[in-house]
């Protein structure tokens, strides 16, 4: 069966030492997801709690280890951890660098950590390098690589006002032949259902009320974009 969906937390996938848990997907409310392998963590869309759920799960000493962060867009369900995350890893003196991936010209997320750099400048023990992604290229971190794409995602209209495009990504991770999907927010687009089609896992958004939402994808929708990959998951469902 290829859907793997409740509304239960946390979710769960693993093909031999490729390990994905999805903590929670709660629209306005939290994402959280780590990805790891037998020599990397990374951490996908740092949202509130995220640093309560990598403890729950994780040693100290691999939390220290989280090398890369990927960020899909600067709404304060996806990164709403971000600052705590960090300071835990200066409090707990993080020697290695932190790779923080994001989307050019997310305003939210290089302003947060612009504080936090005035904030922590004269004592951080590890460098954090913000890498904004401009052009889409393919990347490789700790033998796993990345093919981020532009997704279409929208602010929400406040009282009346048109809705403005908001700078999104979501990312495929390729690891040993084995290729996970994650689209962020996102409303149907071609993108997503060119990385999607073929890869081992997809985790698609489904927040959408109709199919006219420019901001997320219905249920059914989310389900046509999720059928093309070998298994997936829908998440960010309104409850």
């Amino acid at each position: 069966m290829k859907k793997k969906f409740s509304n239960k937390y946390p979710m769960v996938w693993q093909k031999d030492d490729l390990y994905l848990e999805i903590y929670c997907s709660i629209p306005n409310i939290a994402t959280g997801i780590v990805l790891s392998t037998d020599n990397s963590i990374f951490v996908i869309d740092p949202g509130d709690g995220i640093l309560r759920d990598l403890y729950k799960n994780f040693p100290k000493t691999e939390i220290l280890n989280i090398s890369d962060i990927f960020i899909s867009h600067g709404h304060h369900d996806h990164i709403g951890g971000l600052w705590g995350l960090l300071t835990y890893l200066f409090v707990m003196k993080k020697k290695t660098a932190l790779n923080i991936h994001y989307p050019l010209g997310s305003i939210e997320i290089s302003t947060v950590l612009k504080a936090f750099a005035d904030v922590y400048k004269n004592d951080l023990t590890y460098k954090i390098n913000l890498q904004a992604i401009i052009d889409n290229k393919i990347f490789s971190r700790k033998n796993v690589k990345i093919y981020p794409f532009e997704v279409e995602h929208f602010d929400d209209e406040v009282l009346g006002t048109t809705s403005q495009k908001v700078p999104a990504l979501g990312y495929k991770f390729v690891y040993k032949g084995k290729s996970i999907v994650y689209g962020g927010d996102t409303a149907y687009c071609e993108n997503l259902v060119k990385m999607t089609t073929g890869s081992d896992l997809a985790i698609i958004e489904a927040g959408g009320k109709s199919e006219n939402d420019s901001t997320h994808m219905t249920i059914k929708q989310a389900e046509s974009v999720g059928e093309t990959a070998n298994e997936y998951f829908l998440v960010h469902i309104n409850e």
